[in-house]
């Protein structure tokens, strides 16, 4: 499964890097991709876990945009 986030507050690289490190020690995370000009996070996964990356998103400091 693909999961798409548009996240705040990512401003550089090493913000990519911290959300691709904190996501990517999710069991079932297969994929994180961060564009951060546009602050796009693409996630693949084995299964449904949205509610979940999203949090620790949010428990990183890259909440999603309302």
């Amino acid at each position: 499964m693909e999961f798409e986030f548009l996240a705040q507050n990512i401003k550089c690289g090493g913000c990519a890097n911290a959300i691709r490190t904190g996501l990517g020690h999710h069991a079932q995370v297969r994929d994180v991709q961060v564009d951060v000009p546009t602050g796009r996070v693409t996630v693949r996964a084995d299964s449904d876990i949205r509610t979940e990356l999203s949090a620790a998103l949010a428990a990183l400091g890259y909440p999603e945009q309302a």
